[in-house]
């Protein structure tokens, strides 16, 4: 338990000065997640492929979003895509492992895009990744299921919330143009 712990305040540090120092020329590529099996999860393996990464949780409203996440993960991943998932307890609606999440995921809807484990996505102890984002955008997720789409180039390409559906035409739209366009 101290191990967790401590690294809980590790992480916790790492990512306030991370969030003070996300420079608006970053790219998505220069962030990393800690992937939901455990080790690294980092976004520059995907370099030149449009993302949408999303923060999801389990026992959401918009849980069912996983079906469709995964249905365009699957139909566009040829073309480009990858959908990155990011379950967040930040509005008390995700389980409280990562192997819960996983097996959750996994069983219910057949999940296979990758997937981060548990982190935050908003506020102050926000993710570098989301730090960026609201440094840029001046956004960050307002519940589950919020979606930043990354150009090839590693900029934001737009930011959903969470009803707008994955397979809605507002993203698929978006999803058009990023994945028509040239890194």
């Amino acid at each position: 338990m101290a191990d967790v712990s401590r690294r809980i305040v590790l992480l916790g540090a790492a990512t306030m000065t991370a969030a003070a120092a996300a420079p608006a020329d970053q790219r998505a590529w220069d962030f990393g997640f800690e992937a939901i099996e455990e080790g690294p999860l980092p976004l520059a393996q995907f370099r030149g492929r449009v993302l949408l990464v999303t923060n999801t949780a389990s026992f959401c409203g918009y849980t069912y979003q996983y079906k469709a996440l995964e249905a365009l993960h699957a139909l566009y991943e040829p073309k480009g895509l990858t959908v990155v998932g990011v379950p967040s307890q930040d509005f008390n609606q995700e389980s409280d492992s990562n192997g819960k999440v996983k097996t959750f995921c996994e069983a219910t809807f057949g999940v296979r895009f990758p997937m981060a484990g548990l982190t935050h996505v908003r506020g102050a102890q926000a993710h570098p990744f989301y730090a960026w984002v609201r440094a840029v955008k001046d956004w960050e997720p307002s519940w589950n299921f919020n979606k930043v789409l990354v150009a090839r180039d590693g900029t934001i390409a737009g930011l959903f919330p969470a009803t707008d559906e994955p397979d809605g035409p507002k993203l698929r739209r978006a999803l058009t143009v990023a994945l028509d366009a040239t890194a």
